[in-house]
């Protein structure tokens, strides 16, 4: 009986170590990143978000329009780097969005709601 105590002991400490972990973390996070953006509201991560829309657009256009420019045949090296440039600003722009958003969702960015947002 006693073994299981201790690991019940042993866990609950380990949950009190991460959750003291975890607010450090946060505290680290708000602190950094309030340098760097002090606040945001729902046009501001709108703004982000069709900028993404912008670039899914300009890469999927790009892909299908060198498919169908060349009936099909392989890329020239040009058109490769195009498209490739195309997707990784593409995917750059979203990566930093879904890091904006989880940065939100965590609680790590200040957020001013206003009135017309409900």
């Amino acid at each position: 009986m006693a073994n299981g105590q201790d690991d019940y002991q042993d866990l609950m400490e380990m949950k009190r170590f991460m959750g003291v972990v975890e607010q450090g973390i946060r505290a680290a996070n708000r602190e950094i990143i309030h340098k760097h953006i002090e606040s945001i509201d729902h046009e501001t991560v709108l703004t982000l978000g069709v900028s993404v829309a912008k670039l899914r657009a300009k890469y999927l256009a790009a892909a299908f329009n060198a498919a169908i420019e060349d009936h099909g045949a392989a890329l020239s090296v040009d058109e490769v780097a195009d498209l490739k440039n195309a997707r990784e600003m593409y995917e750059e722009t979203r990566a930093g969005f879904e890091a904006l958003t989880d940065a939100i969702e965590k609680g790590y960015v200040d957020v001013s709601f206003s009135k017309d947002e409900d």
